[in-house]
């Protein structure tokens, strides 16, 4: 029998590898972690979904303070950004976070690799001068952002950036361009918008959100422009001149048009991300990736070569750090010899702007076309205008929505906007989990006053019977 140096060996300490790696060292495997970076927690702790939410809640408060929010409550301030301390306290937050999962990996025994893995077979690595083999090898590699052609990214001159530079501005934008209207693009040029920034974004598409229901995509549009933004939907950007401190970029109409140039102090390119596969030596283990450069996997998270295993980001599915953790812990019990099984169905998605937006499930669109006729899907709708804790909290925007078969009652998808969205869509993932019917939701008592009674309300408008609206 092969001798290995570990029973498993994952490659990247993002959320789905690191948190492999901390499962499977719990079920009793030796266990190495690979990372290229400095720091643990990949592009989600360092310079993703955290830092970008210790911003979005920061300039929070400085739009309540600066635009009369508070004022409309009794509390009168004048406020003053202090952009260097904000940065500070975002990367504070980061700094805590990284040295957490360094702790949780030497409470757990995972060896920590620090450098770029390689395969050279499928059961060894070099990572940086150092060979490791290892009986099972995960591959969780995250992703990258996806270049835009004829818009080149430098960081550094923080004129066109990435999401990554949109964290560093050294001071806000007089005029910010943000180039793709999804959920990385909105949420960052939010966080400028309210900071003082006059922000356009720039969608390909004739709505923002894709993916998303369509009333939420369409209320999304309403919501954005009522805060500031300018938003030229239906648009393509072709290319991008830097000249000192000034980007013009050159826009056309998504059919087809004539050419117009619009100039910015500053433009984000956030048009999506891809899998960071290249430099991994795949060919060495015979693996390639499909046409969108993903590695394809079986249902337990298994590559066609054996002992080699993929999760998060380089696999097919929405790009998420949930998705990818959940994975991370299947996998590994998989490979302890469990069963571990991720409900893809039912991966929730929030956009962490003002108010939120989150959904799970299908959207009425997407049941439509799986049902084959509109007749079979009923909806409900519920204001939260109508919600008293909205009401009393000044946020009277949004809505939840809940889609069920008619014949069965079954909830199908849920989407909300209220400025607790994403705390509100874990109710409604657990109730779909269990196969929970309207009813089963229309019927479970909510306290009160709180934002989820609208989830209740909108459950009940499914069989005409709302009672606050």
């Amino acid at each position: 029998m092969a001798e290995y140096d570990y029973d498993v060996l994952v490659i990247g300490a993002g959320p789905g590898g690191y948190v492999a790696a901390i499962r499977a060292a719990q079920l009793g495997l030796k266990t190495a972690c690979a990372e290229s970076r400095e720091t643990l927690g990949g592009t989600c702790l360092n310079v993703g979904c955290i830092p970008s939410k210790a911003m979005l809640h920061a300039s929070e408060y400085f739009d309540a303070a600066s635009n009369g929010a508070m004022a409309d409550m009794g509390i009168e301030v004048s406020p003053k950004l202090n952009l260097d301390k904000m940065h500070a306290q975002r990367r504070d937050a980061v700094e805590g976070l990284t040295k957490g999962v360094a702790f949780l990996f030497k409470k757990n025994k995972v060896d920590w690799k620090n450098g770029h893995a390689t395969f050279q077979d499928a059961h060894t690595v070099k990572v940086g001068d150092e060979t490791v083999t290892a009986k099972n090898i995960i591959i969780a590699t995250g992703s990258s952002v996806t270049p835009l052609p004829g818009v080149e990214v430098d960081n550094d001159g923080q004129v066109v950036v990435d999401s990554t530079g949109a964290l560093e501005l050294a001071s806000v934008p007089k005029k910010m361009v943000v180039i793709g209207g999804g959920v990385i693009g909105l949420e960052l040029g939010s966080v400028w918008r309210r900071l003082g920034a006059e922000v356009t974004v720039v969608e390909y598409l004739d709505a923002l959100l894709p993916g998303m229901d369509g009333d939420v995509r369409k209320e999304a549009g309403k919501i954005f422009k009522k805060q500031g933004m300018e938003l030229r939907l239906s648009t393509k950007v072709t290319g991008c001149t830097v000249k000192g401190k000034t980007a013009t970029l050159t826009l056309e109409p998504a059919a087809g048009g004539d050419s117009e140039e619009l100039e910015a102090d500053c433009v984000l390119v956030s048009i999506g991300r891809r899998p960071n596969t290249d430099g991994l030596g795949l060919e060495n283990i015979g693996l390639e990736t499909n046409q969108r450069g993903q590695i394809e996997i079986d249902h337990d998270f298994r590559t066609k070569v054996d002992g080699v295993w993929a999760i998060g980001d380089v696999v097919p599915g929405p790009m998420l750090a949930h998705k990818a953790e959940d994975e991370g812990i299947a996998c590994a019990e998989n490979i302890a010899g469990q069963t571990g099984i991720v409900n893809h169905d039912l991966i929730p998605g929030v956009v962490y702007t003002w108010p939120e937006f989150a959904g799970v499930g299908l959207t009425q669109e997407e049941a439509i076309e799986k049902l084959g006729d509109k007749s079979k899907v009923k909806v409900g709708k519920f204001p939260m205008m109508a919600n008293s804790r909205a009401k009393t909290n000044h946020e009277p925007e949004g809505f939840v929505k809940v889609i069920a078969e008619a014949e069965t009652d079954r909830v199908l998808g849920v989407w909300a906007i209220a400025s607790v969205a994403g705390t509100m869509i874990a109710q409604a993932t657990q109730a779909m989990e269990f196969g929970a019917t309207s009813e089963d939701i229309a019927y479970t008592c909510h306290a009160h006053p709180t934002h989820s009674e609208a989830i209740k309300e909108a459950a009940m408008a499914v069989q005409g019977k709302p009672i606050h609206v």
